[in-house]
């Protein structure tokens, strides 16, 4: 906290530092003796009518009243992390959009909207890097008339916690009543190292996804538009771990999917039949989908997880990944959801 040459808390914050990151201690309200103060760190999104709006790295919202206020002061941008990767929030979401793209998409200033017929919210949500070239009202307008002609309800993707993210969006959206429904993050690591985690024996690598690795995707029923969602990317890999069991004859033990792109690869839908997991699987498939990427020249790997995924994510951080930002799909007021 700032504090003043004569030892006193001081807030040195105004309404003019929306937008940017800052520390805050406030009058704690739990009533716990010897615990007065709370302490909040993420960017002031907004700061109106007494009330400080204040974006953490997770996406949380936390609200303050500037009457609890003790001290205040702007901080750095969150330090570089120190393993894996160095990339910024822009490189990293251009990569994903077009590991994972639209059967269709238009342009509103620099947001762009994309639709697949409801396959995933990814490949049928806006995403929002820059200005969209007129106010926010009316571009979100625009975005829900552009998804109502389709018979698709209108999502925006926003991220948070690190440099160049959404907080401020993610606010103004939910001050006009859109709904927050999924948080993820993505996670980034060194390639190479997956590559060494396991030999791969057994893993099958093609081009596209056949009836036996579609038989372990568990979407059931994926239409033709999906397929085309799936097999879409700069170079797509899947891999399958053959073997029957309980799902029937020739059902995998295990998939996966990786799209090289430049120094990058990234990995989805890495599944594994749940009478076969804890055996390294799914960590054969990832090391012979990250030896396919080195051979093509990448040397960096993301991917996505969600925030409620413990197996995962422990999986993933044992392999040197961690976590670069959060992201969340924000729903129109009124939508139907839509799969994720």
């Amino acid at each position: 906290m700032e504090i003043s040459a004569a030892g006193r808390l001081e807030v040195r914050i105004t309404a003019a530092d929306v937008g940017k990151r800052v520390s805050v201690r406030r009058l704690s309200d739990t009533g716990v003796a010897g615990k007065r103060f709370t302490d909040t760190v993420g960017v002031l999104t907004s700061w109106t009518d007494g009330v400080l709006l204040i974006t953490r790295k997770s996406g949380e919202s936390v609200r303050v009243a500037e009457s609890d206020l003790v001290a205040g002061k702007v901080v750095p941008a969150a330090p570089a992390r120190r393993r894996g990767p160095a990339a910024s929030y822009e490189e990293l979401a251009r990569v994903a959009a077009r590991a994972w793209p639209p059967v269709e998409s238009e342009r509103l200033g620099a947001w762009e909207l994309r639709a697949a017929g409801g396959f995933t919210r990814r490949a049928n949500s806006v995403l929002p890097l820059g200005d969209p070239g007129v106010p926010l009202d009316e571009a979100l307008t625009a975005v829900r008339r552009w998804y109502a002609e389709r018979g698709l309800p209108a999502y925006v993707q926003t991220a948070t916690g690190a440099a160049g993210t959404q907080e401020p969006l993610c606010a103004e959206l939910e001050r006009r009543g859109w709904v927050r429904e999924v948080t993820a993050e993505v996670w980034t690591g060194g390639l190479a190292p997956v590559a060494d985690l396991s030999e791969g024996a057994g893993v099958v690598l093609s081009r596209q996804a056949d009836e036996a690795w579609l038989a372990r995707y568990r979407r059931r029923g994926v239409s033709e538009v999906a397929l085309r969602v799936l097999g879409g990317g700069p170079s797509v890999w899947f891999a399958t771990v053959p073997g029957a069991d309980a799902d029937g004859p020739g059902v995998p033990a295990a998939i996966g999917r990786c799209v090289v792109d430049g120094r990058w690869a990234s990995f989805a839908a890495v599944e594994v039949d749940p009478a076969r997991r804890r055996r390294g699987l799914a960590t054969a498939v990832m090391a012979a989908l990250a030896r396919r990427a080195l051979d093509e020249g990448a040397s960096a790997a993301w991917l996505q997880v969600e925030t409620d995924n413990a197996g995962a994510r422990a999986l993933y951080a044992g392999m040197g990944f961690a976590a670069h930002h959060a992201y969340h799909h924000y729903r129109e007021p009124g939508g139907t959801a839509t799969d994720q």
